[in-house]
Order: C-alpha cells, then sequence, then structure tokens
C-alpha cells in the first residue's frame, strides 16, 4: 500500500510539472506572453518597459526630491513608452541618415559652450538661481566614487542628451528644407486682401422634416465606406457596470464623533500642541502660522475673540472635520483691512466726464448716510467686479491697493462709512470699512480628520456586490438583479485599452485591465474596488482598430446621409423657381433666407448665419461681378451665391512679409508633422493592457 501511495503521488506531481511546462500557458509553447507592444518591428518586452519607466521616475525623483504619487506614476508610463517609441522608431531613422553625435559635440555639450538645458537645470544652484558650469566639472571628478545609482543616473542624463541633438539635427534637416515660394506668398497676400461682396440665399436643412427622407442600411454602409478616413477608431471595448458604494454608516458615524471629542478633550489638555496635532492630523502640515487675512474663514468671521488655549470644531471643510487650537496670538510688522467699495468711474478722461463721476458718486453716499444699504447700492452702480458681491474687497494687507486708497481705510479708527469720497487714479470711491486694520498673527495647530467607513461597513457593501456578480450570470441576469434591487446601470462605451477612468470613477484600472484581458461580450466581472465603491461590470461591445462599425455611428451618418437627400429636395425646388434671390426665397417659404456679407475673405471659411462652409467661399470667389451660382450644398444647408463686386487685391512690390508668414507656419508645423509621421510609419502595436 505503501509503495502504491508513493507512485500516485509522484505520478501526480509529475503530472503537475509537465502541466505547468506543456499547458497552453507554458512558456515552452509561448503561452506566458510577455510582450508589452511592437514599434517598427521591434519587440517591447515588459521588463524593456519596466525599465524604461524606473529611468524616468529616477529621473523625476532627482528633480523633485520625492517619489512619484500613483497619478504621476500614470504620466511616467506614457512617458516612458514615448520615450521607447522616440528610441526605436526615430533611431531607424537616424540610422539610414547617418546622423552621429561626435565625442567633440558630446563634451561641448557637459562641459564646453553649449552646455544642454538639461544639465543647466540639473546644476543651477537652487538658493541662487544661478548656473556655475565648474559644479558639473567636480560632479564628475567624484563620479566614480559616488553611488552606483548615482552613475546609472548620470549616464542615463548623458545618453539622453546625445539622443537629443540626434533628434534636433534630426528636426533641422526637415525645417531647413521647408520654405515658402514668391507664388505662394503672392497667393496668400491676395487671399488675405482681397474682399468681396457677395448677396446669398440660405435654405437649411431643418427646412425639409425628417418624415419626408427615408434612408436603408445600404446607404449608410455606403456613406461609412466612402468616407470611411473620417470614421477610423482604435481598439476598444464598451460595457455596463453597477456601484456599489462604501459610505460611512451611522454607527461609523456615532463612533467617529466620540473620537474626535475625546481628541479635541485631550487636545485642549496637551502643552505640545503642534506636535500632538502632526501626530494626528490626517491632512495637512499641522501647525503654523495665520495672518488675519489668511485665517480658515470659519475663525476668519469672528476672529478677536478667538482665545489662545482654545480648542474650536470640529467644523468640515472639503470633507474633513477640523479642529483648531488657538497656540498663541502675536504681532507681525505688516497689517492688514477688510473694506468694501462703490467705484465712479468717468466715461472718458475730460474734466466734464470726472465731475459728473463724482456728482453721481456723492449723491450715491448721500443716499448711503441716510439709510440706503451699502450692498444693494454697490450692486446697482458699482462699476468693478466687486459690485455683484456687494462691493466687498475682502481682507488685503499693506502694499495691495493705491496709496489714497489704503491710506484712508487703514487710517480708520473704527468700522463703518468713510464720510468723504476718496479719489483715486480709478475714479471715486465710496468706502465702507468693515474691518479695522490689524497686525494680530494666530499660531494655530489643526488636526483634521477623515470620516471614513469601517471595516464592518464596508465588508457589507463587498457582499452585496459580491452577491450580485455571483448570481450574474450573463448580461439579462445582470440587467435584472438591477431592476430588482433598483441599482443604477451606468454605460461605459468605447473605453480605451489604456483608460485609467470612466464615468464618474477614476483610478479604475484594474476594470479597465479586465475588460481587454479576459472580458467577453456578456461576461460578468467579478467584484472590482475602485476608489470608495465596489464596482461589478459585464461587458456589452468590443470594436476593432479600423472602420467604426455601422451601429457605432449610425446617428451621426444617418443625419449626413438625410442631409444629402434633403439637400436634393432644396436643390429640385430652387431650380423650379426664377427671379432674384428674394422672389426665390418668397416662392420657396419662410425658411429660405436672403443675407449678405460686404467684406467677404477668401481665407474664410464660413458664410455669416450659415456656418462652415469653405465650399461656398471657394464658388463664390470664382464669379464674375453679377454671376450668379448654382446651389451649393454646406454643412448646414443649401445657398445660392451672387457677387456684388470684388475688389481685387492691389499690386505690391515686396511679398518678403507674407513670404517669412508662411515660412514660419510652416516650420512651426514640421515637429508635430514628423512625430505623427514617424509613428504612423512605426506602425506600433500597444499591448500594455496586459500588465500596466
Amino acid at each position: 500500500m505503501g509503495t502504491v501511495i508513493v507512485v500516485a503521488v509522484g505520478f501526480a506531481i509529475v503530472s503537475f510539472v509537465l502541466a505547468d511546462l506543456l499547458g497552453p500557458n507554458s512558456t515552452l509553447f509561448g503561452g506566458q506572453d510577455n510582450t508589452v507592444g511592437e514599434i517598427a518591428g521591434q519587440t517591447v518586452m515588459v521588463q524593456e518597459y519596466q525599465n524604461a519607466i524606473d529611468v524616468m521616475s529616477d529621473k523625476f525623483t532627482m528633480r523633485n526630491g520625492r517619489r512619484p504619487s500613483d497619478l504621476e506614476n500614470n504620466t511616467i508610463r506614457e512617458q516612458a513608452w514615448e520615450m521607447l517609441i522616440s528610441e526605436i522608431a526615430f533611431s531607424e531613422q537616424f540610422r539610414e541618415l547617418g546622423l552621429v553625435v561626435t565625442e567633440e559635440e558630446e563634451v561641448d555639450m557637459v562641459q564646453g559652450k553649449n552646455i544642454s538645458p538639461e544639465l543647466v537645470s540639473a546644476f543651477t544652484n537652487p538658493e541662487t538661481g544661478e548656473f556655475d558650469k565648474t559644479s558639473i566639472v567636480q560632479f564628475l571628478s567624484n563620479l566614480s566614487n559616488m553611488p552606483v545609482q548615482n552613475q546609472a543616473m548620470w549616464y542615463s542624463m548623458e545618453e539622453d542628451i546625445v539622443t537629443g541633438r540626434r533628434r534636433v539635427k534630426y528636426d533641422n534637416l526637415l525645417v531647413k528644407s521647408s520654405y515658402a515660394t514668391l507664388e505662394e506668398s503672392k497667393r496668400l497676400y491676395e487671399e488675405q486682401t482681397a474682399v468681396a461682396e457677395v448677396k446669398y440665399l440660405y435654405v437649411p436643412y431643418y427646412s425639409v422634416g425628417d418624415s419626408a427622407v427615408a434612408v436603408t442600411d445600404s446607404e449608410l454602409q455606403s456613406y461609412l465606406k466612402e468616407h470611411a478616413a473620417e470614421y477610423q477608431i482604435e481598439e476598444s471595448r464598451s460595457m455596463k457596470y453597477v456601484t456599489f458604494p462604501v459610505l460611512p454608516s451611522a454607527s461609523d458615524s456615532l463612533d467617529f464623533q466620540q473620537e474626535l471629542a475625546e481628541i479635541k478633550q485631550e487636545f485642549a489638555s496637551i502643552s505640545d500642541d503642534s506636535i500632538y496635532a502632526q501626530a494626528n492630523t490626517e491632512f495637512g502640515t499641522g501647525f503654523r502660522s495665520y495672518t488675519v487675512d489668511a485665517l480658515p474663514e470659519i475663525l476668519q468671521v469672528d476672529y478677536e475673540n478667538l482665545t489662545p488655549g482654545a480648542v474650536y470644531g470640529p467644523f468640515v471643510e472639503n470633507d474633513y472635520y477640523n479642529l483648531y487650537k488657538i497656540s498663541a496670538e502675536v504681532e507681525d510688522t505688516v497689517y492688514a483691512a477688510r473694506a468694501s467699495h462703490i467705484l465712479f468711474k468717468g466715461e472718458d478722461d475730460s474734466d466734464e466726464a470726472k465731475a459728473q463721476a463724482r456728482r453721481d458718486a456723492q449723491a450715491v453716499l448721500q443716499q448711503i448716510k441716510n439709510g440706503a444699504d451699502f450692498g444693494e447700492m454697490a450692486q446697482q452702480h458699482g462699476t468693478d467686479g466687486t459690485a455683484t458681491r456687494g462691493g466687498d474687497l475682502g481682507w488685503f494687507r499693506e502694499g495691495a491697493m493705491v496709496a489714497p486708497f489704503q491710506e484712508a481705510v487703514f487710517g480708520a479708527s473704527q468700522p463703518g462709512l468713510l464720510p468723504s469720497l476718496v479719489e483715486t487714479d480709478f475714479g471715486y470711491h465710496i468706502i465702507d470699512v468693515t474691518e479695522v486694520k490689524t497686525n494680530q498673527v494666530f499660531k494655530i495647530a489643526t488636526i483634521s480628520r477623515l470620516l471614513i467607513a469601517s471595516d464592518q461597513t464596508r465588508d457589507e457593501a463587498f457582499r452585496k456586490a459580491d452577491f450580485f456578480a455571483g448570481t450574474s450570470g450573463n448580461l439579462q441576469e445582470f440587467e435584472a438583479n438591477a431592476q430588482s434591487e433598483d441599482i443604477l446601470i451606468q454605460e461605459a462605451p468605447n473605453v480605451d485599452q489604456n483608460a485609467r477612468r470612466f464615468g464618474t470613477l477614476g483610478n479604475a484600472r484594474s476594470v479597465v485591465s479586465w475588460l481587454f484581458r479576459s472580458a467577453s461580450i456578456g461576461k460578468v466581472s467579478e467584484v472590482y474596488e475602485v476608489d470608495d465603491n465596489y464596482v461589478v461590470a459585464v461587458m456589452t461591445g468590443k470594436s476593432e482598430k479600423g472602420t467604426a462599425s455601422l451601429e457605432a455611428v449610425r446617428n451621426e451618418i444617418t443625419v449626413k446621409v438625410k442631409n444629402r437627400k434633403k439637400a436634393d429636395i432644396i436643390i429640385q425646388q430652387l431650380n423650379e423657381s426664377t427671379g432674384e434671390l428674394e422672389s426665390m426665397a418668397s416662392t420657396y417659404g419662410p425658411d429660405a433666407v436672403v443675407h449678405s456679407s460686404s467684406d467677404l475673405k477668401l481665407t474664410s471659411n464660413s458664410l455669416p448665419n450659415v456656418g462652415f462652409a469653405p465650399e461656398a467661399v471657394g464658388v463664390a470667389f470664382a464669379l464674375e461681378s453679377g454671376e450668379r451660382s448654382s446651389p451649393v450644398t454646406t454643412d448646414n444647408g443649401v445657398v445660392i451665391l451672387e457677387m456684388i463686386s470684388l475688389t481685387p487685391a492691389p499690386q505690391i512690390a515686396d511679398y518678403s512679409m507674407y513670404k517669412q508668414q508662411l515660412s514660419q507656419q510652416y516650420e512651426s508645423n514640421v515637429g508635430f508633422n514628423i512625430v505623427n509621421a514617424v509613428k504612423e510609419n512605426a506602425d506600433i502595436d500597444d499591448r500594455r493592457y496586459k500588465f500596466f
């Protein structure tokens, strides 16, 4: 029996090992695919991509003195991918052109006359803001004695500098080969200068009801095929999902309030305010000094009654419960005050206008003295942005206002309306000092705590989500369960493979990864935790890279095909009428309107009251004076144009200004066009979603 058991166990172990080696996911048969994509025919392995991420992350740390946050890591991953594209795709271009960076150039970029801007930034003294080339020389002389990580960072930076120089050379080859000809310059001048006066009859598509035209799927499919280039899409997935919010329960709230009460009591009795606050706060530094104008608003409204040693709160601010302890009250060297004003400005700089503004201001001041409400008068008569808030300027410190205004406010010994107008360069001010000047500074210890759900509450929410997922075997059951439980179903159409959020959910990468890794249409996901929600999703659609499916763009294309048919109906009716454009409009009906433009230029892409219509503009400039065009279709309707007169551009001797304008335009577009062209030529296959 012992022998049989040993043999059975051994067979099981061998079977397990063989299954792992020979199974569909085995490394021997390529089941464990560690590729994250392909760039210019070169396969990019996950480790290579991770190395690029690590390099970018280390550079971030060196520049900022800290590790990147989760959100910043997302950006770094994108930067790392772009770096690989640049290295692989552009390197091929560099090789074909024979672009190199010599050793002499490298030395010049590191410690010569043309030091790389990246090095200048890295070796600039943060205290003085000045760059000293000797700091690089000293760094390099000690490089061999530095930690391996520092050496690696330097070599990486050096490599980036060389790659950057090659890229500059490559870009310059194309930038310097772009130019504008004399004929192009002349054409630009004429397009910008020639002016046409035109009259045109416009009939919008809505003049024909939708019921008058019908479209078939074959017509829609033909339109899509004809305009396939306009409807190219990337690979995407669509899904429906439900959320189970993790919200603090009544019990959680009660426990939290009791905890805050205990903290407040201890906070009041503790002597080391700053240390205690820093140890117990969940947000912020825990201790800082505030001038009155910078106090938290909840404390600022009654700052005169703040007492050292007292604890105020808890106050709810931005979802946090805050406790404030006044540790000390001291004096600053700078004063602050608060005031409201009503500004009266003259219509111009003349003495008459200024005198009228003063009379108006004096009249309103007298009304306020007689009992009129200052805020209402400010809203009615104020001429600056403070009028909408009753003239309130808020708190401001010395030096923030012009001298006459500041002297008037800071010279007040008590709050209230100043008896006389104050004149400044801006006009005449009626001023109400709402808080007299003060130089008080409060040292405040702050404890901020966030009310969160307890583990028990989270477990309960997870159980509900897990039960929902477990009882939803397909889309129909998913929808039926949501309806019976009165749970809102949300949709996320056309989710990109690298998306990190969808709908109202952020940081939802785990759901997106499932959608592209193992989901199939109708399959319901497991429970995923996203922010403060448990999420269950079901895949509803799949779009491959290429031309969009008819269903995905049906609504948009239906409108365009209907407009085509409406255009035919409109054109037929217009062709049956004769006479002046006004007569044709009257014959057509009230939706047909005649418009005119006296300053139409060929550079325009639109017609007034018609909208985007570049073809119609082109047709107009092809007409002779007095000539009328055939009906022209635009995005929004049909137009018939009539040329009243054309003022051609006068001949000039020098077109250099227009040539320079074109050249700058061409050169500015080169960099963008280069990147797009190289990327397109590289035939990039991005499969990072399998790992990230």
